[in-house]
């Protein structure tokens, strides 16, 4: 770097940006212990009766955006929700977990503010001396 140039950015000064906000806030709709009876399952013999499942579900929202009572989309409705998995659960036989859950990822994804999803599913009654056995997977969007 020649002198002159040297000298100019050495005069420089640093300015420090203000963060406006107080606060930084993580936003999260909880669906906690669903259970339903639903058909699931690969095996024969899984495929003749339905089964319980549990569902937990943590949806983060886009923490930019405020909550506001007259506008809807700027939350996520979990009764809506709700419905809809327990029609897509119920709606036909799924061989996997893991395949109704990207099924689920759609369902919530639909709504344009949220950023990630937990989902967290468990069959209750399928394997003895165990509480429950599942998946859990985690689905982000990229930003």
């Amino acid at each position: 770097m020649d002198d002159t140039r040297y000298n100019k950015f050495k005069r420089m000064k640093i300015l420090k940006l203000k963060n406006k906000s107080k606060y930084k806030y993580i936003r999260k709709v909880n669906i906690k212990n669903l259970i339903l009876n639903i058909p699931i399952g690969l095996h024969d013999f899984e495929k003749k009766e339905k089964q319980r499942v549990r569902f937990n579900i943590e949806i983060f929202t886009n923490e930019n955006i405020k909550p506001d009572n007259k506008n809807l989309s700027s939350i996520v409705n979990y009764e809506d929700t709700i419905k809809k998995i327990e029609f897509v659960a119920n709606s036909k036989h799924h061989e996997l977990l893991e395949d109704l859950a990207e099924i689920i990822f759609d369902i919530i994804y639909e709504s344009k503010i949220v950023k990630k999803v937990n989902i967290k599913l468990e069959k209750l009654d399928i394997i003895k001396n165990t509480e429950s056995v599942g998946i859990e997977v985690t689905k982000k969007k990229d930003e």
